[in-house]
């Protein structure tokens, strides 16, 4: 069998054939870090499980900021994973500038990322995935991904998702859940992933329990199945993110109805037991907060690979005898887990959360053959450039972001509004300062299948109940009301926003920035905006309003607004 040693001495060597080998070379030289140390693991018992989640379909290396204002609420409140920067470092004992520090941490950025470089890269996952398989043995370890795979990109966009299927495919991913791919509309989901009647195009199963059918409540898909791994029977419950419907186009999903059902999973973990499986695995799409949250409620659960809020620990959470894995987004991390099993249980267990640093993993060959293909009747308008930046572009984070603050510029100028609103989405990658601004970069913050960026009149007081409305989304103390997302990006305006209020009450201070003055309740402005899940919204794509912005600019810089104002207590 092929050793751990022996897959480092051949990944090298395609290192060097595939033309990376120098900057593979240099990051090890400078003894910051290589192969060898990410592979790093004291394997342990029969079990290796495989993580992925909200890739959002990112085929090649970026950059990836973290978040900076992650905020807590309720018993969350100061709690991983609503630890950012120097806090975030210090909880886990990680030293600054540090390879860890640049993955897990926005502390000092822009710095690390020209020391490290780029993350993620499905090329990337697949050596790494494909060195664990070398030494643990395929028969021990199950891939599964988390959702949010299928959108993100131009090449997602332009195959309806059907570009990763082929990936997840070559990266041997045993099962996914969903989230953003229902936007693909529900005759395309079932088409790529059948239903609990048959499977789809897709080689790989599609797992989600809590999707129903508005007619007979009955399932929509088939919600668990065991796979054989190590000796022991693995039963993996898949969960489809529960507020889908309203977080995204109903209309795209008029048949099918969400929830996060948890009595309905507290049944399905006792049928998958006495079904024979040796340990329980929920493939959540949830949310950190709402998997936390079940944990404590839903008995018999042994482990949560969490996605959807994006959220990346270096170790797991522990809630009773369930352990939650958070493995952060964009492949910008793969997690480990190995289990040992007695008699139904967990006795013990190691876990790495690898990130994926770019500069410092050769390109698996067959995977990289395929992105090239993927992206080759494309690649020459992808990599056209549009303006230069020189600031850094990120959107990560609980109140705005650069990258957000540039697409709230278009939208004004483009539309000729007072006003813009663009979405809190969480995907898209960053870029540093002196980097070109492409249309690769644009779609990969755009790419969404109802893209009209429109032009409307608004009251002031439905764009305070808009912004209460998100407000209540993201910082509801309980769990289950929280829908995902961060707070609405606005350009033209800025407000005050107080967490810990009362509903209802968390916006203050609206105030419209080309005059200064207060927003009037009774007034009306003119807004511009996309992403609305409203059916028929006429506009053109909002990535062709942010070209057109960019070609005009040139050059991108002063982004760093003060709209959001923060107040706690």
């Amino acid at each position: 069998m092929l050793t751990r040693r022996d897959f480092t001495t051949v990944a090298a060597a395609t290192a060097a054939v595939s033309g990376l080998g120098a900057a593979f070379g240099r990051v090890a030289a400078q003894g910051r870090i290589g192969l060898e140390h990410l592979l790093r693991f004291e394997a342990k018992g029969q079990l290796t499980l495989l993580h992925m989640t909200d890739c959002h379909a990112q085929l090649r290396p970026l950059y990836f900021r973290e978040p900076s204002i992650n905020i807590g609420v309720g018993e969350m409140d100061g709690q991983p994973p609503h630890l950012t920067g120097s806090e975030m470092l210090d909880a886990y004992g990680i030293a600054p500038g540090t390879p860890e520090a640049y993955a897990l941490s926005s502390h000092d950025f822009e710095a690390l990322a020209r020391r490290y470089g780029r993350v993620g890269g499905m090329d990337r996952m697949a050596t790494l995935v494909r060195a664990i398989r070398a030494e643990r043995g395929d028969g021990r370890c199950l891939f599964l991904d988390g959702g949010d795979a299928l959108q993100g990109s131009f090449t997602a966009l332009q195959s309806a998702g059907g570009d990763m299927v082929r990936v997840l495919d070559g990266l041997g991913v045993a099962a996914t859940t969903g989230h953003w791919e229902f936007t693909l509309g529900q005759a395309r989901l079932q088409e790529i992933y059948g239903n609990r009647y048959g499977a789809g195009a897709a080689p790989f199963d599609f797992l989600a329990t809590n999707v129903r059918d508005t007619e007979f409540e009955e399932p929509v898909f088939r919600g668990w199945k065991i796979y054989e791994r190590g000796g022991l029977a693995v039963g993996v419950i898949g969960q489809a993110f529960p507020y889908t419907a309203v977080a995204n186009p109903r209309w795209m999903v008029p048949k099918w109805w969400f929830g996060i059902r948890e009595a309905h999973m507290a049944r399905t973990v006792a049928e998958v037991r006495r079904a024979g499986a040796d340990i329980v695995v929920l493939l959540s799409h949830n949310g950190f907060a709402v998997d936390r949250k079940l944990a404590g409620r839903v008995p018999g659960i042994d482990v949560i690979l969490s996605g959807h809020t994006h959220d990346a620990l270096p170790r797991p959470a522990r809630v009773g005898r369930t352990l939650i894995i958070a493995s952060g987004s964009h492949g910008k991390f793969l997690s480990r887990l190995d289990v040992e099993m007695r008699r139904g249980e967990i006795v013990d267990w190691t876990y790495a959360l690898i990130p994926v640093l770019a500069a410092a993993i050769p390109p698996d060959p067959e995977m990289a053959r395929l992105i090239a293909e993927i992206r080759a009747p494309h690649a020459d308008m992808l990599a056209t450039e549009l303006a230069r930046t020189e600031t850094a572009l990120w959107r990560r984070g609980n109140l705005g972001g650069t990258l957000d603050d540039l697409i709230c510029d278009a939208l004004l100028a483009e539309r000729d509004a007072e006003i813009a609103l663009s979405p809190g989405f969480r995907w898209g990658g960053s870029l540093i300062a002196g980097d070109p601004i492409t249309w690769d970069d644009i779609y990969n913050a755009t790419a969404i299948t109802y893209p009209a960026a429109y032009r409307t009149p608004i009251r002031g007081a439905f764009i305070k109940t808009i912004l209460e409305d998100v407000a209540d989304n993201l910082f509801n103390p309980d769990p289950y009301y929280q829908q995902g997302g961060d707070m609405v990006r606005v350009g033209g305006m800025s407000f005050v926003v107080r967490p810990d209020a009362p509903v209802g009450e968390r916006i203050s201070e609206m105030t419209l920035a080309r005059t200064g003055e207060p927003i009037d309740a009774t007034r009306t402005y003119v807004v511009a905006g996309w992403g609305s899940v409203n059916e028929g919204v006429s506009g053109p794509p909002v990535w062709d309003v942010v070209a057109r912005h960019l070609k005009a600019r040139k050059v991108v810089n002063g982004l760093a607004r003060r709209t959001v104002m923060l107040k706690r207590g």
